[in-house]
């Protein structure tokens, strides 16, 4: 039911203006609860929402793991729970992966439209996960890129990438090779420390910032960070959650929805950072609608 990420955008356009209306949008969400499970290096987040204008209430489980020995397991593991809004019971229980993967793609979406230069031809893409198939997707569904490029830190995940998605692709030995004049540049990485930097990226270029969801963690470095406008889908996340922002001290110019609900200005031309965290309510919003689908189909 969500085989095209694409048909999630109006219902998460609105959802993300909803949340940046505050208390008069109907978006009930705290900042996710992190636990840490310190003998095995790994985060329990526990990130619940409830929409008014959707009448959806969900939780999010999700563990997040940094380095695994066991490859065939994936970094991040979601499940998310729908309930009946009106008497709390359980409705449907959801593969939280596949809804993660495609709501969060969706959004980094939404702020491309928005803040990618007037004539984006090069689509840059640094990892080869899971993220970045579902970005890769809906990225070469709604937009026209002549030539789309990825980088990994291993190299066969990046040719394995290349040879299994639709378009072609063309592997980079470096994440520099692979960002310098690039037009829209997508991070999807495990990266701990930056690996993209401010003096190898084309002004005038947007990027979404998707991984590094620790305060401690980095992807992109300080140059980039404060030399270009930065959006965020929470401002109370991102300097709670952030280590891009939290350790930059870069200043956030306005959350997505703000510029959604036409409150504050896009600025394509200039150099643009979405930094997605990802909230609680895109998965409501996404878990109802493929609940929904459902539905209709029994």
């Amino acid at each position: 039911h969500l085989h095209r990420a694409s048909l999630l955008l109006p219902a998460l356009e609105a959802a993300l203006a909803n949340f940046s209306a505050g208390a008069a949008g109907g978006v009930v969400q705290p900042v996710r609860t992190v636990l840490p499970v310190p003998r095995h290096g790994g985060y329990l987040g526990v990130m619940p929402a409830y929409s008014a204008a959707d009448d959806a209430l969900t939780t999010k489980l999700v563990t997040f793991y940094e380095h695994l020995k066991d490859s065939s397991v994936p970094s991040h593991q979601a499940t998310v729970l729908l309930f009946d809004p009106s008497n709390g019971t359980l409705k449907a229980v959801l593969d939280g992966s596949v809804i993660t993967a495609k709501r969060t793609a969706a959004v980094s979406a939404i702020a491309t439209k928005l803040l990618m230069p007037a004539f984006a031809e090069v689509l840059c893409i640094l990892g080869a996960g899971v993220q970045a198939y579902s970005h890769y997707d809906i990225f070469t569904e709604l937009f026209t890129f002549k030539e789309v490029r990825i980088w990994n830190r291993t190299k066969e995940k990046a040719v394995k990438f290349a040879g299994s998605v639709s378009g072609p692709v063309r592997v980079c030995s470096s994440a520099q090779e692979a960002v310098t004049g690039a037009d829209v540049i997508v991070t999807v990485t495990m990266a701990t420390t930056p690996i993209l930097f401010g003096d190898w990226v084309k002004p005038g270029a947007h990027i979404n910032a998707v991984g590094a969801s620790r305060p401690d963690w980095r992807e992109l470095d300080d140059e980039l960070m404060k030399n270009s406008v930065l959006f965020v889908d929470s401002r109370d996340a991102a300097r709670t959650e952030s280590g891009d922002v939290i350790l930059s001290g870069a200043e956030i110019f306005a959350e997505l929805g703000e510029v959604l609900k036409g409150t504050k200005p896009a600025l394509p031309e200039k150099t643009t950072v979405f930094k997605s965290l990802g909230m609680a309510v895109e998965d409501t919003v996404a878990a109802k609608f493929v609940y929904d689908a459902w539905s209709a189909g029994n």
